[in-house]
């Protein structure tokens, strides 16, 4: 593939070594090039200006300001610049507020590199792109699509179910009571 075709990224991240972890591993594919890479959020838009990147990896945790604020920045002066927030932290509110914001996707720094990758050509291609793991945790829908009223009308009474199952189980939170059961033997993948 010629670095025309290839979808051109920027990091955002205030560790070196991780910015530079990420550059590595993207410039390995073949449809993918690291074009440029920032420390902080000031750095991010300078950059963003320069390169024009296709997607954006952005650090929530930065030294100037936060990264969803950077990310606001970013999209306030180009409404369509693609940005995938790429952090250690999975608090709800974090994630909605990102979500809500604009960012067209949410990953954390422990996921496999395959998966990173394949939400980068997800959001590349235009869609929203949160895994299944995250979005778990999320009282709203995160995706494109609208449930139908059938889906709405199913998911109401299994909410209920759920509340039930997570307090019978002990099971600490929305996430967690599938994996409670199948360590428990009541339920098999």
């Amino acid at each position: 593939m010629t670095n025309d075709v290839r979808i051109r990224i920027l990091s955002v991240d205030d560790h070196p070594l991780f910015r530079e972890g990420i550059g590595a591993f993207i410039n390995c594919q073949s449809d993918m090039s690291l074009v440029g890479s920032a420390s902080n959020g000031g750095e991010a838009m300078e950059a963003v200006r320069a390169l024009r990147p296709d997607v954006t990896l952005m650090d929530l945790r930065l030294p100037d300001i936060g990264g969803i604020d950077a990310m606001i920045a970013i999209r306030q002066e180009f409404p369509d610049a693609r940005v995938i927030v790429l952090t250690t932290f999975e608090h709800d509110a974090e994630i909605q507020r990102a979500l809500k914001e604009g960012a067209q996707g949410y990953l954390l720094k422990s996921m496999p590199g395959k998966q990173m990758l394949q939400t980068i050509r997800e959001v590349r291609a235009g869609r929203k792109c949160v895994l299944p793991e995250i979005a778990a945790g999320l009282g709203e829908p995160i995706g494109d699509e609208v449930l139908s009223r059938r889906e709405a009308g199913i998911l109401r009474p299994l909410q209920v179910h759920m509340k039930h199952i997570v307090s019978k189980l002990r099971a600490g939170g929305r996430a967690h009571p599938v994996a409670t059961a199948a360590r428990r033997g009541i339920v098999c993948w």
